[in-house]
């Protein structure tokens, strides 16, 4: 089995490091990921300059390759260049900070599994619910290599990716798997101001998440309950409900009779 391994936050970032370990016995694995962080970039190609890549060696073996570019960037660039063969699977993670909510819209992490699905190759996202030191990276690879088990037998809709979200507790203290929704949520954002010491002012984002809805199966509230979530995602944001009605109320108005 190929497996491409991708993430936001960074080549070296130790949730990387633990998928390595969970996953390296399963098969070839290939890791092309930003060269430094890219949280939060969504889904942004670069277009206006090169990509420039580092080859990455250990122990005399070529292990993969870092991009100075965001997680989609990645993505693109191993499918379409670097790699001779497309892998038989793409995980994107394992991310320092969960991708619930609304938060997938800004999520590069997610953005590296959907690149990888647009591109015809079953992909899952994985985070941890934490920005805290004492990561249990752990249990998000133990949930991988679960995943990666199961996913020949899964029959996922083409276009359809994985969003996995794992809480940061110990193994045995998870409570166990449900297959959820993406929540609603929203942040209640304020920018704090501050003046650098040549006397110009930046701002720095801040702001509390709030949950908006009740659903027993939203993503967020799964977690926080300690149960994984796992969030089937497709890339079409249209809203069909709203064609027919929008068609029959605009199309009359617009078109010359």
């Amino acid at each position: 089995m190929r497996i491409l391994l991708s993430n936001d936050d960074g080549f070296d970032a130790p949730g990387l490091q633990a998928l390595v370990g969970a996953l390296q016995a399963c098969g070839e694995i290939t890791i092309v990921a930003p060269v430094s962080e890219q949280s939060a970039v969504g889904h942004a190609i670069t277009i206006h300059d090169p990509l420039k890549v580092q080859e990455r060696w250990r122990d005399g073996v070529l292990i993969g390759y870092a991009v100075h570019g965001t997680p989609a960037d990645c993505v693109k660039l191993a499918l379409c260049s670097l790699l001779p063969q497309p892998p038989d699977v793409l995980f994107s993670g394992i991310n320092h900070g969960a991708n619930l909510g609304t938060d997938i819209i800004y999520s590069g992490t997610v953005s590296a599994a959907t690149e990888g699905t647009l591109l015809g190759i079953p992909s899952i996202a994985i985070s941890l619910d934490t920005y805290e030191r004492n990561a249990h990276f752990d249990s998000a690879a133990r949930a991988a290599r679960m995943l990666l088990d199961l996913l020949p037998s899964l029959s996922l809709p083409a276009g359809t990716l994985l969003n996995v979200n794992v809480p940061n507790l110990p193994w045995e203290k998870i409570r166990g798997w449900r297959v959820t929704v993406q929540g609603k949520t929203k942040y209640v954002e304020n920018y704090v101001e501050r003046i650098d010491p040549r006397g110009n002012r930046y701002y720095w984002i801040a702001g509390t998440l709030v949950e908006q809805d009740e659903c027993a199966y939203a993503d967020y509230r799964t977690v926080k309950h300690g149960y994984i979530s796992v969030t089937p995602l497709h890339f079409d944001v249209t809203n069909h409900a709203c064609v027919e009605e929008l068609r029959a109320t605009l199309e009359p108005r617009l078109n010359p009779s």
